[in-house]
C-alpha cells in the first residue's frame, strides 16, 4: 500500500510538472517589417531610431508594436492595457548594427535583458530610453559611454518608463555599442 501511494504521488507530480511546462511555452518573436505600427502613436515603427519592442498576447492576435523598448515596458505597467501577455521582446542592442538600425530579427525576451536606464540616450519618440542588451558586459560598456544604470525588467521603476519626454540629444551625441 505504501509503495502504491508513493507511485501515485510521483505520477501526480509528473503530471503537474508537464502541465506547468505546457503553460510556460513562450511564443517566438516576430520579424519587424514595414507593416509594424506603434501602439501608442500610430506611426510606422521603422521611422524611429533606437531599440523597439513587441508584446505578444496569449490570444495569439497581432503583436503590439512599439517604437521604443521604453514604451513596451510602459505598456505592461498601464492599468488600461491588456494583461494577458504571453511574451515581451525588445531589440537586442548587443547585436544591433547601429542605433539607427537596431535590427528586425535580433530580439531578446525583456525578462532576460539588461537595460541601461537613465542614460543620455533618447528613443523613438524623444523620451529617455531603456536600452536593452542580452549581454551584461555590453550594457556596462554602453552605460560607461552614455551614463545610466543597469537594471533588469523587474527593477525598472515606473517613473523611468511612465515619465514625461524631454528633448533628444543629436544622433552624433549617442555612442552606440554596435
Amino acid at each position: 500500500m505504501n509503495r502504491s501511494f508513493a507511485i501515485s504521488v510521483v505520477l501526480m507530480a509528473s503530471l503537474l510538472s508537464a502541465c506547468e511546462k505546457a503553460e510556460t511555452i513562450v511564443p517566438p518573436p516576430l520579424e519587424l517589417t514595414s507593416d509594424a505600427v506603434d501602439h501608442f502613436c500610430g506611426m510606422n515603427v521603422l521611422e524611429h531610431a533606437g531599440p523597439k519592442g513587441q508584446v505578444l498576447l496569449k490570444n495569439g492576435g497581432k503583436p503590439v508594436w512599439f517604437s521604443s523598448s521604453r514604451d513596451a515596458v510602459a505598456f505592461t505597467r498601464l492599468p488600461e492595457e491588456p494583461k494577458d501577455i504571453a511574451a515581451i521582446y525588445v531589440s537586442d542592442m548587443s547585436h544591433a548594427t547601429s542605433w539607427e538600425a537596431p535590427g528586425s530579427q535580433n530580439w531578446v525576451e525583456a525578462d532576460r535583458a539588461f537595460f541601461v536606464v537613465g542614460s543620455k540616450v533618447h528613443g523613438g519618440m524623444g523620451a529617455p530610453e531603456t536600452v536593452p542588451f542580452s549581454v551584461r558586459a555590453d550594457a556596462e560598456e554602453f552605460a560607461k559611454k552614455n551614463g545610466g544604470r543597469i537594471s533588469i525588467l523587474g527593477e525598472i521603476k515606473d517613473q523611468d518608463v511612465l515619465g514625461t519626454s524631454t528633448s533628444a540629444p543629436a544622433s552624433s551625441e549617442i555612442e552606440s555599442n554596435g
